[in-house]
């Protein structure tokens, strides 16, 4: 087998410790330099040093974890850099140990065997830790569950705000909320509190306000809403982050908010997962591919066993299919067209799945391109194919008793 990279070197990265393995073809057998390396900076540093002491260009690790992000930062710029999937390059099985898959590493890296993965560019991964589940999601989950605690409060001193109040956290909600706080207990003091317009009449309201308030109450009151608080200032603190990192992508964001479906968030949240720079992937099928939103190739002996879409991708996967399903919504759109046409047949599950895949393709050319969203209208599948069209209703008008005759207009 050729090689392709005579001077290169596999890393295999833990928590506290580097393995590198530093590999130099020649005459003969090729020459293999093993050395182990702390993961802290200096160490690191050392590592780089090492590195280009043996003359190595190329180096190839792990994804683990988050083990190999602060490897890749300090290599980063000294050499090409090429971040594998764990599970395309499994060693042969009652050989691991730690040298070994640096080893192994090394020498398929030398061969050209090792597919690299998609790394964005340091300003989309800081995109990405604010959109992520982890940050902004994660607070939104946690106001809300503070939301039902405050109302489970309510319920328990027998205040029924959330049923003349739409938000009870809203003016009205919250000023009722505050005089609960302070002490207050009268119902009608209570209900001058809202000031803005309810559907309740005054009588509903003055009863829904008529309760036992004891002073645990009170503190379980203050005690949420100042969670909520916090939250609703980490969340405008993510806001803001996420509008500073996103500023270079602000044109790209605003682009892809001209598709339906596609609110500010979720562009923000789509930028940070495929970045704007779509030379990464070859063509829109790479693109979908690396989603894991097409079909698995999974046959033996010439029958297909499973057309399962592969597991991964999960914070991109999830957010276009949302946006799918706020997509087929809009009225008279091709979307929403290209949604019941393949449900008749396979299913909204399967359906759903195929509007985001053709969501992400078109982001591809929408990026790659920088133009704006066409939607090509409901009827676009009937323009296309006319003549099927015009026979599979023929047929169906036959099944119901008509005789029929076609005369093109």
């Amino acid at each position: 087998m050729d090689v392709i990279y005579p001077r290169c070197a596999g890393l295999d990265v833990h928590k506290q410790t580097v393995v590198a393995c530093a590999r130099i073809a020649g005459e003969g057998p090729p020459a293999l330099q093993v050395h182990t390396f702390e993961t802290t900076t200096s160490g690191l540093l050392a590592l780089a040093d090492w590195l280009e002491s043996f003359g190595v260009q190329h180096v190839a690790m792990e994804a683990t974890g988050v083990y190999w992000k602060p490897v890749w930062h300090i290599l980063e710029g000294h050499f090409e850099l090429i971040l594998a999937n764990a599970a395309h390059v499994k060693n042969v099985p009652g050989r691991k140990t730690d040298v070994n898959d640096a080893m192994w590493l090394a020498d398929l890296l030398a061969h050209g065997l090792i597919r690299a993965s998609f790394v964005p560019p340091t300003a989309v991964q800081e995109l990405r830790t604010l959109t992520r589940t982890r940050t902004r999601k994660q607070f939104v989950r946690e106001r809300a569950s503070h939301v039902q605690r405050i109302e489970k409060v309510l319920e328990d001193a027998n205040l029924k705000l959330s049923v003349v109040l739409s938000d009870i956290l809203g003016k009205a909600g919250r000023a009722v909320l505050q005089a609960i706080i302070d002490g207050q207990t009268h119902p009608e003091r209570l209900a001058a509190c809202v000031t803005t317009r309810v559907k309740a009449s005054p009588e509903e309201l003055l009863e829904a306000l008529r309760g036992r308030i004891r002073a645990h109450h009170r503190f379980m009151l203050k005690l949420h809403l100042g969670h909520i608080d916090a939250l609703d200032k980490a969340i405008g603190d993510i806001e803001k982050e996420v509008g500073l990192g996103l500023e270079p992508f602000r044109a790209a964001a605003k682009l892809l908010t001209t598709m339906p479906g596609i609110s500010t968030v979720a562009a923000d949240a789509l930028i940070a997962e495929i970045g704007i720079d779509m030379s990464r992937f070859a063509t829109p099928g790479h693109l979908l591919s690396w989603a894991c939103l097409c079909p698995r190739n999974d046959e033996s002996a010439g029958k297909r066993r499973s057309t399962r879409l592969r597991r991964g991708g999960k914070w991109l996967k999830t957010t276009l299919v949302q946006a799918a399903w706020a997509a087929v919504r809009v009225k008279g759109g091709y979307l929403q067209a290209q949604f019941h046409r393949i449900r008749a047949r396979r299913g909204a599950k399967k359906a759903i799945i195929a509007v985001a895949a053709s969501m992400l393709m078109t982001m591809w050319h929408m990026l790659q391109d920088g133009t704006e969203w066409h939607d090509l209208g409901a009827a676009h599948f009937d323009r296309a194919d006319a003549t099927s069209t015009a026979n599979r209703l023929i047929r169906r008008l036959q099944q119901i008793g008509y005789q029929v005759t076609a005369v093109p207009a």
